[in-house]
């Protein structure tokens, strides 16, 4: 009964909001990602600069639970030395799965979860938003350019807007974004199809970055871009820690096969060379 009730709900809520709502479509800004392509590789320094802008802005409500603090040090990785990361777990806290008790992390431990503000968490976030396709779906383009799970999250921390002439007052409680495509898009804003006539749609979350809201300890200049493009970065490696393994494995792997069947096509052509050519004997 309880679940009738429930389904009955949420069925009358789409038929009422669908017709005032309509997702948009986002702007994706396609950035040259030293990682993208399949000889691409993770800049070091970047990512080192992309943990800073996670833990002293994005951290305050997002958790990065599938991820573990030690692999931090790793190759392929922001490489940071192991007794920096052992401090930098020392920061920490989590949750004992033996005792159920909040102690001191480690770098055996995964990052904490953050359920304070209701965010999502950003673990795999890069993976799980695709910013572009290429021509044959999942195919040649986004071979060499990636998902654009990365230019997603850019372009949403970098694609805060003043609302268009369309809808002046905006929608209470959120915040318009060019990059944004899954929100909420106003009647005022759509055509008589009911096609967005806008990029991106509005979001909850407010604003998170502004330039200058860290210090980058190489000298880098932290404007709104450059800090975006980082944490974009960081939360890419994030989502997966091992790709330049899997890249490098990859390689081996096609060297190995594409050997094998010269040495295939070779053994064949010997195998048959004294029968090719004679006739067939009745």
């Amino acid at each position: 009964m309880i679940r009738k009730i429930a389904i009955s709900a949420v069925s009358a809520l789409t038929l009422f909001t669908g017709s005032a709502w309509a997702a948009g479509e986002a702007k994706t800004v396609d950035i040259p990602f030293s990682f993208e392509g399949p000889f691409g590789a993770f800049d070091e320094h970047q990512l080192q600069r992309g943990l800073q802008v996670f833990t002293e802005v994005c951290s305050a409500c997002h958790g990065l639970k599938f991820l573990r603090i030690g692999a931090l040090a790793e190759m392929g990785g922001p490489m940071l030395p192991e007794e920096q990361v052992k401090a930098y777990a020392k920061n920490l806290t989590v949750i004992d799965k033996e005792t159920g008790e909040e102690r001191t992390a480690t770098p055996a431990d995964r990052f904490p979860e953050n359920n304070g503000a209701a965010a999502p968490d950003l673990s795999v976030m890069a993976k799980a938003r695709a910013g572009f396709h290429g021509p044959y779906g999942l195919g040649i383009n986004q071979f060499f350019r990636g998902i654009g799970g990365p230019e997603h999250i850019y372009s949403v921390l970098t694609g805060y807007e003043e609302n268009p002439e369309c809808a002046p007052d905006g929608i209470d409680g959120f915040y318009y974004n060019t990059g944004f495509a899954n929100g909420a898009v106003p009647d005022t804003c759509k055509d008589e199809a009911g096609h967005p006539m806008i990029e991106g749609s509005w979001i909850a979350m407010p604003q998170p970055m502004s330039a200058d809201q860290v210090t980058y300890a190489d000298g880098t200049e932290a404007s709104l871009e450059n800090m975006s493009e980082d944490v974009s970065a960081f939360l890419m490696w994030a989502s997966e820690p091992k790709m330049m393994v899997r890249k490098e494995s990859g390689f081996k792997a096609v060297l190995l096969l594409g050997l094998l069947s010269v040495l295939l096509y070779l053994t064949n052509k010997r195998l048959w060379s004294g029968v090719k050519g004679k006739k067939k004997v009745a």
